[in-house]
C-alpha cells in the first residue's frame, strides 16, 4: 500500500530560554540556555551530503526512538548526552562541545570502504588492508576510519596520526574516544546478534562537557549504521551473492543507478510514491529488528502542535 500521510518536513518553534537554532540535514536543533539541546528528528532524508526532495513518513520517529533506545542501554559503556525523549520525534540532551571528528568503525568491507578498495586503495585512514578481500567480507578486527566533520560538503577521511598532529583532538582525549568507539561497537554487535543481525559499520560522535568525554547524537540508527541479516550471510559470501541488509545503503544504490552521487553537475532524481513507501517500510523493519520492539506509528494530524506541546511540557517540568 502506498503511503499518503504527510511527513514531518521541518519545525519552526521558539521556546522559553532559546539561545539558538540550527537546521541540519535531518534534525532541527534548539539550543536552550546554552545548557540543553532539544533535537527534533524530521522525516527528511539525505544521501551523499544532499537532502533529497521528498521526506520519508515515520523516518524521524524511527531515528529518534532507535537512538533513544541505545543511548539509554549503553550508559554502562560510556557517558552520553541523553536526558529524555519527551516525544516520539524528540530528544533532549546536554549541550556538549563537539569534537571535530566522527568516529567511523567498520567490521566488514562495505559501503565507502568497499568502494575505496575496488579503486585499488589498500590503506584507509592508516589501516592497511590485505589483498584478496571481497565486498562485505569481515575484517579480522574492526577498524576505525575517522572523518573530519564538515559544516558543508563532504566529510573527509583522516588518520589518527593526522588528527593528533594537526591538533584537531588532543591525544589523550582521542585515545579515550577510540576506546569508547571499540566498546560501543562491541556492545552494538552483541545486541544485533541477539536479533539476528550483523552490525556492519557505524559512526559515533563525541563531545566534551566539564572536561569529560560524552557520546552525542544518534547511535546505531539506520542513518548512522549498516546491518546485514546474519542468517545466510556466509552462504551469500561464498556464492558471491549480494548481502541482505537493513540500512540507508539501498537508497544510495538507487541514487547511483539513477545517475546521482552528489557531484555538482548531477541532478537529484525524485522518488515516486512506491519508492517512498519502500524506504519507510525498511526503516520500520530495522527499528523492530534491531530493538526487538513493535513500532507504533504516530498520528501526523497536528504533529507539529503535539511536538511543541510535549517540548514545552518538558521545559516546564525541568524548570527551564
Amino acid at each position: 500500500m502506498v503511503l499518503t500521510q504527510e511527513a514531518l518536513v521541518a519545525t519552526n518553534f521558539f521556546f522559553s530560554g532559546q539561545k539558538g537554532f540550527y537546521r541540519g540535514k535531518v534534525r532541527d536543533v534548539y539550543d536552550i540556555k546554552d545548557k540543553y539541546l532539544v533535537i527534533v528528528a524530521s522525516d527528511r532524508i539525505s544521501a551523499f551530503d544532499h537532502v533529497l526532495p521528498r521526506a520519508i513518513p515515520y523516518k524521524g520517529q524511527v531515528l529518534n526512538q532507535v537512538a533513544a533506545h541505545f543511548l539509554q542501554a549503553s550508559r554502562h559503556v560510556c557517558p552520553n548526552w541523553f536526558i529524555e525523549s519527551p516525544d516520539p520525534n524528540v530528544t533532549v540532551g546536554l549541550k556538549c562541545e563537539p569534537l571535530k571528528v566522527e568516529m567511523v568503525i567498520r567490521g566488514y568491507l562495505a559501503g565507502h570502504s568497499a568502494r575505496m578498495y575496488t579503486l585499488g586503495n589498500r590503506e584507509i585512514c592508516g589501516n592497511k588492508l590485505p589483498e584478496g578481500m571481497r565486498e562485505n567480507d569481515r575484517f579480522t578486527e574492526p577498524i576505525i576510519t575517522p572523518t573530519t566533520k564538515a559544516a558543508k560538503g563532504h566529510d573527509l577521511d583522516i588518520t589518527k596520526d593526522d588528527i593528533i598532529k594537526e591538533g584537531i583532538v588532543d591525544a589523550a582525549i582521542y585515545e579515550q574516544v577510540e576506546d569508547y568507539t571499540h566498546k560501543l561497537f562491541a556492545f552494538g554487535t552483541e545486541i544485533a546478534a541477539k536479533n539476528g543481525l550483523l552490525l556492519v559499520d557505524t559512526k559515533y560522535e563525541f563531545g566534551i562537557l566539564d572536561g569529560q568525554v560524552y557520546l552525542m547524537d544518534e547511535v546505531h540508527t539506520p542513518d548512522s549504521s549498516r546491518y546485514f541479516y546474519a542468517e545466510g550471510y556466509q552462504d551469500r559470501q561464498n556464492s558471491g551473492e549480494v548481502q541482505t541488509q537493513l540500512s540507508k545503503e539501498f537508497v544510495r544504490q538507487w541514487l547511483i543507478e539513477n545517475g546521482f552521487q552528489g557531484r555538482d553537475s548531477e541532478v537529484i532524481p525524485e522518488m515516486d510514491d512506491e519508492m517512498i513507501t519502500r524506504i519507510s517500510e525498511r526503516y520500520i523493519e530495522l527499528y523492530e529488528r534491531v530493538t526487538g520492539l513493535s513500532f507504533v506509528k504516530t498520528d501526523y494530524n497536528g504533529a507539529p502542535f503535539r511536538i511543541e506541546e510535549n517540548i514545552n511540557a518538558w521545559l516546564k517540568k525541568s524548570g527551564t
